[in-house]
């Protein structure tokens, strides 16, 4: 049996929790004993919103947990097996050193870090001690990005031709101190939400030869809020888009992609992930079974060090890399478009 503690309640903490109390439910062999964060009302009721419907706002009964507002307290006072780390960006690299130092393995929620040089601190010191250190991508774990996955990597539909990917929303403004809208410590729109896309373009097809990017700052301090980049692989078209300032107008959040093959297009939209063989019937993919990425994540993480595997579909090296991608963006769009180049 797993011994797991979840530090930071906010929001995405919060859904974190609902996927270890369900699979605590399920009889899986983890069990969630304490939660940490610095504000204490977020360990005694205080819903953080988001922007992802009903998760993140179930009625958590907390008092059945340990709980703290010390990080070195719970390490003393706790038996742990591993640490998810649900913190802000910029706390992420510091405090999953700590864990890892403690013998503990870690999951850490996602963008790894705020810069490749944290990003590479934090797998030293996993190599260090042994310890396994996962990034919580959600979306390679996402079923309909799992399809696209296996489309690729088959040649099921040929070879690429062109792929968009694109994520918006409203403008997050629950975070603790609204650090998601300070670019120093969230790295804006870019590194927090766009990150999602880049990961997907980068575990898809690899580090790009080069990027250009497109970006614009609508909230004073929060960095690039609305940007457009395109990703140059030889041979094949990449672009993703990303926007969290659709405030006011009652637009949910949306998540989507089109990728277009020599031989078919696979569109995600509104949920359902279609496939349009050249010269066949046109396919809904068996890929919505009523489990989502942080649900998938959690439990392949688990089984992970459960079973001593490494984590394969999320090794730190790679998504590290992601960040390398990210800002090479970010150089870009500071320079209206120029193509920056990654190899």
């Amino acid at each position: 049996m797993l011994r797991v503690a979840v530090v930071g309640i906010g929001f995405i903490g919060r859904v974190h929790v609902e996927q270890y109390i369900k699979l605590m439910e399920e009889n899986a062999p983890i069990e969630l004993v304490a939660l940490c964060d610095i504000d204490k009302k977020k360990l005694t009721s205080g819903f953080s919103g988001g922007n992802l419907g009903e998760l993140g706002q179930s009625d958590i009964k907390t008092e059945k947990f340990s709980l703290y507002t010390d990080f070195d307290e719970m390490l003393s006072n706790e038996r742990l097996d591993f640490i998810d780390i649900a913190l802000p960006t910029y706390l992420h690299s510091h405090y999953t050193i700590k864990a890892l130092n403690a013998g503990l393995h870690v999951l850490c929620e996602k963008p790894m870090a705020i810069n490749p040089m944290q990003c590479q601190m934090m797998i030293d010191a996993a190599t260090s001690n042994n310890k396994k250190l996962m990034i919580a991508q959600c979306l390679r774990f996402w079923p309909a990005y799992e399809t696209l996955k296996r489309i690729v990597e088959t040649n099921e539909l040929g070879k690429p031709v062109c792929c968009y990917f694109y994520r918006g929303g409203a403008t997050p403004i629950w975070s603790h101190q609204n650090w998601l809208l300070d670019e120093v410590r969230s790295g804006g729109c870019l590194l927090d939400q766009h990150i999602h896309d880049v990961d997907i373009v980068n575990w898809l097809f690899g580090t790009p030869e080069a990027v250009s990017t497109i970006g614009i700052n609508v909230i004073p301090g929060a960095g690039f809020d609305a940007l457009s980049s395109n990703y140059r692989y030889g041979g094949f078209v990449v672009n993703t888009q990303d926007d969290w300032t659709q405030n006011g107008n009652g637009a949910p959040f949306k998540m989507t992609y089109r990728a277009n093959f020599e031989r078919g297009l696979v569109a995600f939209e509104d949920g359902v992930t279609n496939v349009y063989p050249l010269g066949g019937k046109m396919y809904t993919a068996d890929d919505c079974d009523g489990e989502d990425g942080y649900y998938r994540e959690i439990k392949y993480f688990i089984d992970c060090v459960l079973n001593d595997k490494p984590c394969i579909t999320v090794m730190p090296e790679s998504t590290k890399k992601t960040i390398e991608i990210a800002h090479a963006e970010h150089k870009s769009a500071r320079k209206n478009g120029e193509w920056i180049a990654l190899i």
